[in-house]
């Protein structure tokens, strides 16, 4: 059983910069890798994923503040955000799916990966 566990979230002034990181168990090696947020009254969408090579795809919204890495001695994914906004306030989830396909569509990953619960990172202006 997949289980995933976020960390690092936290307040943080707009402009600062966080790393989110995720630690799994019951991953392959072959597992691919994943962020999602939601922030208040919005929906779920994916950020960036990551294959278990490191090849790495961002959504449009992530291209620029977001860096996705894994370190599979640690078997830990990374989410580093630069340059915060208020508007990445939103609870950060790390997912875990076959390939990143499967990961990067949302109406399949909410059937198909496994999730994390969450945490919340909060931008103050």
């Amino acid at each position: 059983q997949v289980q995933l566990v976020e960390s690092g979230g936290g307040l943080v002034q707009a402009g600062g910069s966080l790393r989110l990181s995720c630690t799994a168990s019951g991953i392959s090696s072959n597992t691919a890798m994943g962020w999602y947020r939601q922030a208040p009254g919005k929906q779920r969408g994916v950020l960036a994923t990551i294959t278990s090579g490191g090849s790495s795809n961002y959504a449009d919204s992530a291209k620029g503040r977001f860096t996705i890495s894994r370190d599979n001695t640690k078997n830990t994914v990374y989410l580093q955000i630069n340059s915060l906004k208020p508007e990445d306030t939103a609870v950060y989830y790390c997912v875990a799916g076959q390939n990143s396909l499967e990961i990067a569509l949302p109406d399949v990953c909410f059937r198909k990966c496994s999730w994390g619960r969450g945490t919340q990172v909060t931008v103050s202006s």
